[in-house]
């Protein structure tokens, strides 16, 4: 056990956090820009990407709700945030963008919610919560980039607003896998259950034929 390990046991952290059916999926900015090393990417995200295309394939096929999030500002910009003025190079995601689509892997269906954002979380400002509620989701998984961004503050305001969340481990990416690695570990410590991708999907499906008539 590391150091820090050993003190986050010792202070009480990292409890575990039974999944609860219904799930849901959240997907957070796998666009374009962000799927491109040259502009948003790099890092794990675009092996991220390639993961959350089964995750996604099996939600769907267990009819889970889906919400996908992009960053969207206006073309004149007079939405910009206090994020936008730490990175300005954010405001070329706009409406009609190349940058700010959905990559094709994912691309959403019908039903499936698409949620246009301009903060990291993708409950601030945002139907989201109200959204998952009126469907019941008690366990929600999310996936998207970046993990020290906008999935750590949805991961944080998931479980603001009650929801248990479970962060698939490869189906997130950072363009700093430094960065990636230290908020996976704190997630874990502090709001969430994190699982891969596989043994998620292993562990929703016991929790949901466990709980069927």
């Amino acid at each position: 056990m590391s150091p820090d390990q050993d003190i986050y046991q010792k202070q009480g952290f990292g409890n575990a956090l039974a999944l609860k059916a219904p799930f849901g999926l959240l997907i957070v900015d796998f666009v374009n820009g962000f799927a491109d090393p040259l502009t948003f990417g790099g890092g794990n995200i675009a092996p991220a990407i390639e993961r959350t295309h089964g995750l996604l394939m099996a939600a769907r096929d267990r009819s889970w709700p889906v919400a996908h999030t992009r960053v969207v500002y206006q073309d004149d910009g007079a939405d910009a945030t206090i994020m936008a003025l730490k990175v300005p190079s954010l405001l070329t995601l706009r409406e009609h963008a190349p940058e700010s689509q959905i990559v094709s892997q994912l691309e959403p269906i019908s039903g499936e919610l698409v949620l246009r954002k301009t903060n990291p979380s993708a409950f601030f400002g945002t139907s989201l919560a109200a959204w998952l509620s009126q469907r019941g989701v008690k366990t929600l998984l999310i996936a998207g980039c970046t993990t020290s961004g906008c999935v750590r503050a949805s991961v944080v305001d998931a479980m603001c607003h009650g929801f248990r969340p479970l962060v698939v481990t490869d189906c997130v990416g950072d363009r700093s896998l430094q960065a990636h690695e230290a908020n996976l570990f704190d997630m874990k410590q502090k709001y969430a259950t994190s699982m891969p991708r596989d043994v998620a999907l292993e562990a929703t499906s016991t929790k949901e034929q466990s709980v069927s008539p």
